[in-house]
C-alpha cells in the first residue's frame, strides 16, 4: 500500500500517452555514445546493456546510430546503413522489446566532427561550412579528438545526404524499433547547418534561420515520409555552443524549430536545457525551454544535467512530458526503481564511459539487490 501511495507522489512514475505508446513512467534513457561496436557493427553485449536499463512501458533511445559511411567521427560507434548492422541490431532491439520498453534508434551524421581516418577512401569530411573545429578533449577527460577540415557540401549534394537518413529511418523499422530519433543536436551536420555560427553558406542552405533549418526540415519530411510521423522524434540544442556550433539568437532557432516541426506531426521533440553549455557542466543562464513547450504540440522531452528532484519538478511544473537521464541512466541500470523507493545513486565513472570493453563501465553497475 505505502509503496502505491508512494508512486502517487512521485511526478516521474505516472504514466503517459506518447503518441501511440503507453509509457509507465517519464524517465527516459537519453541516447549515450557508448563506442563499443567494433567496426561499426553493434555488438552482443549491447543486447545486456539496453536490456539491464528497460522497464516494462519504459522509454529507451539507442545510443547515436551512423546514417551512412560519411557519418562516422569516433571509433566503434554503431552504424545502421549495411544489411550486417540491420542483423545485428535485430536481437538487440528484441532484448529490450521483451522487457516491455519502447526503444528508438538515434540517427546520426557527425559532419565536420570527424577526421579522413573515420571517412571512406580517407576523404574530407563533410559539413555545412569549410571551417575546420579546434582539438577538443572529450567528455571523458582524458581523450583529445583531432578533427580534419572539412569540405563544404555542394547544393546538388544536400539530397542524397537526406535521403541517407531517409533510408537510416528504414532500416531502423526493418531492425525492429519502435520509431527514429533525429540527432540535430551537439554541433554535429544537422546542428552545423542551423547555426551561424557552424553555417556560412550563401546558398538556400544558408543565411537566413528559414534557410538555415531547412536541411533539418528536408530531413524530417524524408523521414516521416517514409516510417511516418507517428514513430519519429527530433533532439535539439539551440542553446549549446558544442562544437563550435553557437548561435547568435539560439531562441529564435528554438521556437522557429518548435513550430515548424508541429507541421510534420512529429511524435516528440528532445530539447537539451540551456544551462548545458557543454557536455557535462551546468550553468546558470537566464533562458529557459518554456517557451518551446509551449509551442511544440507534441510530447515534450527535456535532458541536461537532471536528478531526481529536478525531473520530478519539470513534470510537476509541466516544463516537460518526459525527461531524459544519461549520466545516471548509464551508471543505475534500474533506475526508475531507485527514483521510485528515493534510494542512493552508483556514481559514474567518466573514465570508463567510452572504453572499448564490453562489461566494464557498461554493463557491471550494480542494481539494487545486489548492493543490499
Amino acid at each position: 500500500m505505502e509503496n502505491n501511495f508512494l508512486k502517487d507522489q512521485i511526478p516521474l512514475l505516472t504514466p503517459y500517452q506518447m503518441g501511440k505508446f503507453q509509457l509507465s513512467h517519464r524517465i527516459v534513457m537519453a541516447p549515450l555514445t557508448r563506442q563499443r561496436s567494433y567496426n561499426n557493427v553493434p555488438q552482443p553485449h549491447a543486447a545486456l546493456y539496453y536490456s539491464q536499463r528497460a522497464t516494462k512501458g519504459g522509454f529507451i533511445i539507442s545510443e547515436a546510430t551512423g546514417v551512412s559511411d560519411t557519418a562516422q567521427g569516433y571509433p566503434d560507434t554503431p552504424g545502421i546503413w549495411t544489411k550486417e548492422q540491420i542483423e545485428a541490431w535485430k536481437p538487440i532491439v528484441d532484448a529490450v522489446h521483451a522487457k516491455g520498453a519502447i526503444f528508438f534508434c538515434q540517427i546520426w551524421h557527425v559532419g565536420r566532427v570527424s577526421n579522413t581516418e573515420f571517412q571512406p577512401n580517407g576523404q574530407d569530411p563533410i559539413s555545412s561550412t569549410d571551417k575546420g573545429l579546434a582539438p577538443q578533449v572529450r567528455s571523458n577527460g582524458i581523450d583529445v579528438a583531432r578533427f580534419s577540415t572539412p569540405r563544404r557540401l555542394r547544393t546538388d549534394e544536400i539530397p542524397q545526404i537526406v535521403n541517407d537518413f531517409k533510408l537510416a529511418a528504414r532500416n531502423a523499422i526493418e531492425a525492429g524499433f519502435d520509431g527514429v530519433e533525429i540527432h540535430g543536436a551537439h554541433g554535429y551536420l544537422i546542428d552545423q547547418f542551423f547555426k551561424d555560427q557552424g553555417n556560412d553558406r550563401t546558398d538556400h542552405y544558408g543565411g537566413s534561420l528559414e534557410n538555415r533549418c531547412r536541411f533539418a526540415l528536408e530531413i524530417t519530411e524524408a523521414v516521416t515520409t517514409e516510417v511516418g510521423a507517428y514513430r519519429v522524434g527530433m533532439r535539439l540544442s539551440p542553446f549549446a555552443n558544442f562544437m563550435e556550433c553557437g548561435d547568435s539568437n539560439p531562441k529564435a532557432l528554438g521556437l522557429y524549430m518548435a513550430e515548424a516541426l508541429n507541421k510534420y506531426e512529429l511524435l516528440y521533440c528532445h530539447m537539451v536545457e540551456p544551462r548545458m553549455r557543454t557536455v557535462v557542466e551546468k550553468s546558470d543562464c537566464p533562458h529557459s525551454l518554456v517557451p518551446m513547450r509551449k509551442a511544440f504540440k507534441g510530447t515534450f522531452i527535456a535532458a541536461g544535467g537532471y536528478d531526481r528532484e529536478d525531473g520530478n519538478k519539470a513534470v510537476a511544473e509541466n516544463r516537460a512530458d518526459l525527461v531524459a537521464y544519461g549520466r545516471h541512466f548509464l551508471a543505475n541500470p534500474d533506475l526508475p526503481r531507485r527514483f521510485e523507493i528515493n534510494a542512493p545513486l552508483n556514481k559514474y565513472n567518466r573514465e570508463t564511459f567510452y572504453l572499448s570493453d564490453p562489461v566494464v563501465g557498461y554493463t557491471d553497475y550494480p542494481f539494487l539487490e545486489e548492493i543490499s
